[in-house]
């Protein structure tokens, strides 16, 4: 399926392929309940609910589940990035449910691979529409996540001139790279020579970004989304 930025806000819930498979683990009753119900309700198919991780691990027993909604901060001493890793190597993507002012432990659970975060505080049917965006292989891209980045620095920006940053501009925000090579009025080729120099930029600075979900991250945290710098070269 295409990894493309979607807004949870606006996404479709999906109706006419088989139900979106979800999972929830989370250690207080009430929330697992609240979210049980509402998933219910929009249509997906519950898995299994579970107060941790190790719980969900034990009783999955090998059914398969599109997107576990995870609560960032289980009383269990495990940590944010063992849960995110545990959970994605049942084959399950990873919506983390968080309290908005955890902007490290959300950073940690990016970077362990989570597909995106969503507030505790949001309404139902935007944590409904985040489900469903996660199930088609979406990522989110939402104020949550730039926050997160935003509060953690520590990393060295690659030196990417001007037309790759207009290539991972629109390629990172969802566009096939054909489509982004016209909108630019270069061919094919050229943009993939672009993308290709990219790559190799963010592994000289310790960043590798292999896919395109790890390009959108890259874009994401060195500001070239949502939009571009206005100063620098032109890629050359």
């Amino acid at each position: 399926m295409p990894e493309t930025t979607t807004d949870p806000s606006n996404a479709p819930t999906p109706r006419s392929a088989a139900p979106v498979r979800v999972a929830i683990v989370d250690d207080h009753e009430s929330v697992r309940l609240g979210i049980q119900a509402a998933c219910q309700n929009e249509g997906f198919t519950v898995i299994l609910t579970a107060a941790g991780v190790q719980e969900f691990v034990d009783n999955l027993a090998g059914r398969e589940v599109d997107v576990v909604v995870l609560d960032l901060s289980l009383g269990d001493g495990s940590t944010v990035t063992e849960n995110v890793k545990r959970v994605q190597a049942t084959g399950s993507a990873v919506l983390v449910h968080s309290i908005a002012d955890r902007v490290a432990s959300v950073r940690e659970a990016l970077a362990a691979g989570a597909a995106g975060v969503i507030p505790k505080s949001s309404a139902t049917k935007t944590v409904m529409a985040a489900v469903a965006t996660v199930a088609r292989g979406d990522v989110l891209n939402n104020l949550e996540w730039a926050s997160a980045i935003d509060a953690d620095r520590d990393f060295a920006k690659a030196q990417l001139g001007r037309r790759e940053r207009e290539i991972l501009h629109l390629y990172a925000s969802g566009l096939p790279l054909k489509l982004a090579a016209q909108q630019l009025g270069i061919g094919y080729s050229t943009a993939r020579e672009y993308l290709d120099r990219i790559r190799v930029k963010y592994v000289e600075v310790g960043r590798p970004a292999p896919t395109k979900v790890d390009l959108l991250r890259r874009a994401v945290e060195d500001g070239i989304l949502p939009g571009l710098d206005a100063d620098g070269g032109d890629g050359r």
